[in-house]
């Protein structure tokens, strides 16, 4: 039987799925098998894609920073018209 590639978001959707299912009481090692992988090819996704949860908090965090410094700017800008 030859392999499936899978591309980085099926990838994390299949984590994803897992994490769903663990979270309602599923054993992991069933979790695991039920999205038709190994548990050693589930394991190595998590490592090599796990960190990304690190990057949407930050992703999140810059978001908002942007949209604090946005507000600041449109705040100035009307001060310095003098429509205050």
């Amino acid at each position: 039987m030859p392999r499936k590639i899978y591309k980085p978001e099926e990838i994390i959707a299949k984590l994803r799925q897992v994490e769903v299912l663990t979270s309602q009481g599923k054993l992991a090692i069933e979790a695991i098998r039920s999205i038709g992988v190994t548990d050693a090819t589930y394991y190595r996704w998590r490592q090599e894609y796990g960190g990304l949860k690190e990057l949407e908090a930050e992703n999140t965090r810059l978001r908002r920073a942007v949209s604090d410094l946005t507000l600041e700017k449109l705040v100035l800008k009307e001060a310095a018209s003098g429509n205050f």
